[in-house]
């Protein structure tokens, strides 16, 4: 069975209802995508967590080397890795039990993505989180 998105209201409701978002791959130049994102995401009222190894600190807040480290629950993970990546995030948002894993346009694992889906994870595949949150929240 081919892996589709959410439908537009799921994805409205998750982000309604969200308040923190992980960025995976946050990166702190300021002309990357990642940090152009969490930025926007951050002026909208999410509280975003950056998960990046070696990072100390991005957008005011403290990074985190990966999901497993995160001290506490977020509502999205956001991803801005390669695709090869995702196997590895998909293990740590099971074993978190995260609730929503969103890949960014251009980030595609079909395999990942359904078995986080089988997991009970709420997944979005290359989309972005910007700009779905411009159709959806405006």
């Amino acid at each position: 069975m081919p892996f589709e998105n959410p439908s537009g209201e799921v994805v409205r409701t998750l982000l309604k209802t969200a308040k923190t978002i992980a960025v995976v791959g946050l990166s702190e130049k300021t002309d990357r995508p990642s940090n152009g994102v969490a930025r926007a995401m951050q002026r909208f009222g999410y509280r975003i967590v950056p998960v990046r190894p070696g990072a100390g600190e991005l957008l005011g807040e403290k990074a985190y080397p990966d999901l497993l480290h995160l001290p506490g629950p977020v509502d999205i993970v956001d991803v801005f890795r390669a695709p090869e990546h995702v196997d590895e995030i998909v293990d740590q948002c099971i074993a978190k039990k995260l609730p929503a894993l969103w890949l960014q346009e251009g980030v595609v694992n079909e395999a990942a993505a359904l078995r986080a889906r089988q997991a009970g994870i709420l997944v979005v595949m290359d989309r972005c989180l910007f700009k779905d949150y411009l159709l959806y929240m405006n």
